[in-house]
């Protein structure tokens, strides 16, 4: 391998021993900082959560850089200037040749370990003519945000180049850089235009002095001369300006040839370095080999991604934000009080807030419902002597099924909502001055004193302010005191002056032993009930219903219209069972009471 005579023209200021110091520094503070088991993303003093970065570091260091030409295959010739002891000008020719390793030029020597005293560079092959463009392309495997990009040449410095970058892994690219001895000519452009907050995502040319001798370097500082690079934490814009997960570089025009420089048309680089940091937006101190091999952020503050460029999963109460200087802008967890594993953010709800919470839990579990499951949902109250945040805080409502309007209760007390003249937490019991009713309609009645009609009534109190049990007296007794005994459909009824007239549609006459009364089937009777008695279902008749009455018949008493059939407490009404009654009606006709 051909060794060089090499000279260097640096033609950013900020690529300089200040830089690598700095980047020696970071390296060792960094190490230290592992040792102590220190996290750089958060202090332990103050606890709270600080902006950290990767390591500055050589992004191109010992990648692989995809060229477009390099000499050897075939081996040929090519020639390079010197200066000789007098100062005269020497010129010296070699021998590219991809099998022999000491003559071969591989892409590799453009990323391997740069050894001043011993270059290595990679040689595109020769070629006829200025014009000739050659490519290096590179692949930093992840996003990062770069700070500048050098190239050390090994040979006359190209005439035109150009920069590009890419953000998406080289399926588009975007000029970064020009670099020409004519900007205008060759690039349509005027040299070191003014660079203001309007153009500063713009790429511009630059017109770099001759390099006369061999070996020159070339850099281009992706932030220096931004007007809003003092405030770069704080714009999106120079943010997306230095990120690039590629970089390509284009030579396009070789330096003006001799007459005697007719195999020196080639490009020879011997170094591309790349300095910049993993793109981890604040929110990471390393990048890590991820489960892919590619390189990822070893996210902190609650987020994630290849660039910690989202919250984590339930981390939603406030929108991700880059971390700052000022503030690290952690990514919250959602409060859901230990009953959901699932959330969304709201900003409507984070800017009503006053920009503190916009997290919504989802699929609240353990009974529990509301933004931040903090209730119990319908049919369950809070259980008081349990915290919001225990599995069992939401115990179910026991509403009686009768007693209750519903299963749901207050979420607080667990009171049902009762039906009226229902009382108790449950609905399962009468309230006061309501009695039950054996109906699952309405279980407790208003319990009202009977009527006066004139005479006192056997069964009742005197004072009339409660209903006494119903009788339950033998079949054979009622036949036998009863004076009419007969099987009907009850059709209508009306009130008649502290009775009910009810409707008989009469199928058919057991017994019928009053002179002042005639009952013929298959016509319709009046039965008439006391109201007091009616009132405590002594007896209880329904519309559309068949029974089997038996009863008196009434002849006196000062509200006697004629006789009627009356059937009070001491009568009976049942529903019509024919296998309940028929066989023992019929036995009773023969008997003599």
């Amino acid at each position: 391998m051909a060794n060089f005579p090499r000279t260097h023209f640096v033609f950013v200021p900020l690529l300089g021993l200040a830089l690598t110091a700095l980047v020696s520094r970071g390296e060792i503070a960094y190490s230290r900082q592992v040792a102590m088991n220190f996290d750089p993303c958060y202090q332990r003093e103050q606890d709270r959560h600080v902006r950290c970065l990767p390591s500055f570091i050589n992004a191109a260091a010992g990648r692989e850089v995809k060229v477009s030409s390099t000499c050897g295959d075939p081996p040929n010739r090519f020639c390079a200037q010197s200066s000789g002891n007098d100062g005269e000008r020497e010129r010296n020719c070699f021998i590219c040749d991809a099998s022999h390793p000491k003559r071969r030029h591989p892409s590799i020597y453009l990323t391997d370990s740069h050894d001043p005293n011993n270059l290595t560079c990679w040689q595109s092959e020769s070629f006829q003519g200025a014009d000739h463009n050659v490519s290096l392309t590179l692949s930093l495997g992840k996003k990062f945000e770069l700070v500048y990009i050098t190239l050390e040449f090994c040979h006359k410095r190209p005439d035109s180049m150009i920069i590009y970058k890419s953000q998406n892994y080289g399926k588009t690219w975007l000029p970064y850089h020009y670099f020409s001895s004519n900007c205008r000519e060759t690039f349509g452009m005027a040299k070191d235009r003014e660079i203001t907050k309007a153009n500063e995502r713009q790429a511009f040319c630059t017109d770099p002095e001759d390099a006369a001798l061999l070996g020159s370097k070339i850099g281009f500082s992706t932030i220096e001369g931004r007007p809003s690079a003092g405030e770069f934490d704080l714009n999106p814009v120079l943010q997306d300006w230095v990120t690039a997960t590629d970089i390509k570089v284009v030579f396009t025009k070789i330096q003006g040839q001799g007459e005697n420089d007719i195999d020196s048309a080639y490009y020879a680089v011997s170094d591309l370095a790349v300095g910049g940091r993993c793109k981890c937006n604040g929110h990471a101190s390393r990048c890590i080999p991820g489960s892919a091999g590619d390189l990822v952020c070893d996210c902190k503050h609650n987020t994630d991604g290849p660039e910690c460029d989202r919250c984590k999963p339930f981390h939603y109460d406030r929108p991700w934000a880059r971390a700052t200087s000022e503030d690290a802008n952690e990514c919250i967890p959602c409060n859901c009080n230990l009953h959901a594993k699932k959330c969304r953010f709201d900003v409507v709800l984070y800017e009503l807030s006053g920009y503190k919470s916009g997290g919504v839990c989802l699929k609240c579990r353990h009974n529990t419902a509301g933004r931040f499951c903090q209730y119990c949902k319908q049919g369950f109250y809070r259980d008081s002597s349990k915290p919001i945040t225990h599995k069992h805080a939401c115990k179910p409502c026991e509403c009686h099924v009768d007693g209750a309007l519903g299963s749901v209760c207050n979420q607080t007390s667990g009171q049902c909502q009762c039906k009226e003249g229902v009382a108790g937490l449950i609905c399962d019991r009468c309230d006061t001055g309501y009695q039950p009713s054996n109906k699952p309609v309405a279980p407790c009645v208003l319990i009202t004193p009977p009527v006066d009609v004139g005479r006192p009534r056997k069964g009742h109190r005197e004072d009339n302010d409660v209903c006494m049990p119903c009788q339950n007296t033998p079949l054979r007794e009622l036949y036998c005191r009863s004076q009419f005994v007969m099987q009907g459909k009850v059709t209508a009824r009306e009130n008649d002056e502290g009775y009910v007239k009810f409707q008989v549609d009469v199928k058919r006459i057991y017994k019928s032993n009053s002179r002042r009364l005639r009952i013929r089937r298959r016509e319709v009777q009046h039965v008439f009930v006391p109201l007091a008695d009616l009132r405590c279902k002594c007896p209880k008749l329904r519309l559309g219903q068949r029974y089997l009455l038996m009863g008196r018949v009434d002849t006196s008493g000062p509200n006697a219209r004629g006789a009627r059939m009356v059937i009070d407490r001491n009568g009976f009404a049942g529903k019509w069972r024919r296998h309940k009654y028929e066989r023992k009606l019929d036995m009773l006709r023969s008997v003599r009471c």
